[in-house]
């Protein structure tokens, strides 16, 4: 029995060092076409679009999952593509996500495919960057459709492929991004069972990812407030109603709200203010005042009762003054939640693909991830993938959306990687 104890122990460790040693048919596979999506991203990166207007890298997109016989649907939510790949045996439905859009940024690092493009925004000439990495995420996604659709006989399910546009937010007065995609049934035909995600993280180190179980990335609010007060000369303060020293009330009660009222020992929160228009000249109190901002929240529970807290804050504030207010919130962006059941039974694949050492459980993010309407739907999974290069502090990295913004060519091999191995493994079990 003892015998048996110590052979059996011996094999689960040599299993356990077996799995990182060459012959890896995923790792392989990945290796063997890391130049093409290397060459992919670059293109990419190059040609970056805005939101809803990714034209471009819609047909670069659809014509490489043609290519691998990909049954692939265009014009989905404006620019999205969806690619369907029935394999050779019946099983679940898995979707993987890839974000197209850049963001209006100038790009500043000095790399030879660094992006030149100009476009319009809001009415403005902008330059436009892949400052989040989405770059990356299509090319990744586009090699793990390459390595599943040259294994197609021996998928034991159907992968669907979500080449997704307007991440960062469809432009005023349009529908667009995750939403749009799954009001307009992406996960509906075939019937999506689990949805995984990727994202690019530029102070990860290449070669890590990051995961949390349940609220990973935060619910996002926007809102707007109006103060409506009484106009007056500036040297007669007292025959008016100054919406400016009003709003500058309300601001601290927003942060009183947080600071105070809120159980951070839960989930983090956070109330900013983004814009305060008011006035025209400097001896007029001007009439109105509006403020522009935003709500995150890591629970639903804690999201509904800030609402609930701010407009009685703005209210109570501007009637002790004796002015009025108008507070309008939107929908926004849900809490990206990683069911936590689907997280453990798949933290084995992830530990397998990078090793142990390399599995990070992280932190809420106070970010916020249009992924969330995806995982509303049907459980998901969103990771953070290391894009740094290794050895750099993490405090030195330049954050997402900034024009230094840079990210690793060889951290995308890792990411083709995880994704096939979630995909081939939820299908095994």
């Amino acid at each position: 029995m003892k015998n048996t104890l110590v052979l059996a122990f011996l094999l689960s460790a040599f299993a356990a060092q077996a799995q990182y040693l060459p012959g890896d048919p995923i790792a392989d596979k990945a290796e063997a076409i890391e130049q093409k999506v290397i060459g992919w991203r670059h293109h990419i990166h190059e040609n970056p679009e805005l939101s809803n207007r990714e034209f471009k890298t819609a047909e670069y997109v659809a014509d490489h999952l043609r290519s691998l016989g990909i049954e692939t649907k265009t014009g989905v939510a404006h620019t999205g593509v969806v690619g369907i790949l029935k394999g050779g045996k019946p099983g679940p439905v898995v979707a993987l996500r890839a974000d197209m859009d850049g963001l209006p940024v100038v790009e500043r690092v000095n790399i030879p495919f660094a992006s030149k493009v100009k476009s319009t925004y809001l009415g403005s000439e902008v330059g436009v960057m892949h400052a989040c990495g989405h770059d990356t995420h299509v090319a990744m996604l586009m090699g793990a459709a390459e390595i599943l659709a040259g294994m197609k006989d021996q998928l034991k399910g159907t992968v669907v492929f979500l080449f997704q546009p307007a991440e960062e937010g469809a432009p005023p007065g349009e529908e667009g991004g995750a939403a749009l995609m799954v009001k307009e049934g992406a996960l509906d035909n075939p019937k999506v069972d689990v949805v995984f995600g990727l994202h690019i993280n530029s102070g990860t180190e290449v070669g890590k990812i990051r995961y949390k179980p349940g609220g990973t990335m935060a619910a996002v609010n926007s809102y707007t407030l109006k103060i409506h007060g009484k106009q007056t000369h500036g040297s007669t303060p007292w025959t008016g109603i100054d919406p400016i020293t009003i709003a500058a009330q309300i601001i601290q009660g927003f942060q009183m709200i947080i600071a105070r009222q809120t159980e951070l020992t839960k989930e983090p929160a956070v109330i900013s203010v983004g814009k305060i228009t008011g006035g025209v000249r400097s001896n007029i109190i001007p009439e109105e005042v509006e403020l522009i901002g935003t709500i995150r929240t890591l629970d639903k529970e804690m999201q509904a009762d800030i609402h609930r807290r701010m407009q009685l804050t703005a209210s109570n504030i501007a009637e002790a003054w004796g002015a009025t207010i108008d507070l309008t919130i939107d929908e926004g962006y849900p809490v990206t939640y990683n069911d936590p059941g689907l997280t453990a039974k798949m933290l084995p694949t992830l530990e397998r693909t990078l090793g142990k050492e390399n599995v990070i459980l992280g932190k809420a993010i106070t970010g916020a991830e249009d992924f969330s309407f995806f995982a509303e739907k049907v459980p998901g999974l969103f990771l953070f993938l290391g894009g740094m290069p290794k050895g750099q502090d993490p405090n030195t990295a330049a954050p997402h959306h900034t024009p230094d913004f840079y990210i690793e060519d060889s951290s995308m091999k890792y990411g083709v990687e995880v994704l096939c191995n979630l995909t081939l493994d939820y299908m095994g079990k």
